[in-house]
């Protein structure tokens, strides 16, 4: 297995075991891939949930850019409740986990098809 092979795996265990969930792998790998090279630097595979700064980036550029949603209190009450599913204590949030819950809570899968 390559590189984003593991990390997938590991994107899947992290969505079994910290936020119970069971990950749907084709839709996990597709977003995992849409992340681009962000997914190997270890600044930019996770998300700093504590961070405005971080947050906005996250809104603007994902639920605004790659879902095409429009702005509004229900992104940033999604990203929240997104971070809290995941953990607010758990140090690594990444990138690619946060994506696919948010892909799932707004039910925007086709943007991946």
């Amino acid at each position: 297995m390559g590189k984003r092979d593991d990390l997938i795996a590991q994107y899947a265990d992290d969505l079994r075991n910290k936020c119970n969930m069971q990950p749907d792998m084709a839709l996990l790998t597709k977003v995992t891939i849409g992340c681009g090279p962000a997914i190997y630097d270890a600044d930019a595979s996770t998300v700093a949930g504590s961070q405005p700064g971080e947050i906005e980036t996250v809104k603007k550029n994902f639920l605004m850019k790659k879902l095409g949603l429009s702005d509004g209190p229900e992104l940033d009450a999604a990203i929240a409740s997104v971070i809290e599913t995941y953990g607010r204590s758990e140090r690594n949030k990444y990138r690619a986990v946060v994506y696919y819950m948010l892909t799932k809570h707004f039910g925007k899968e086709s943007v991946y098809g």
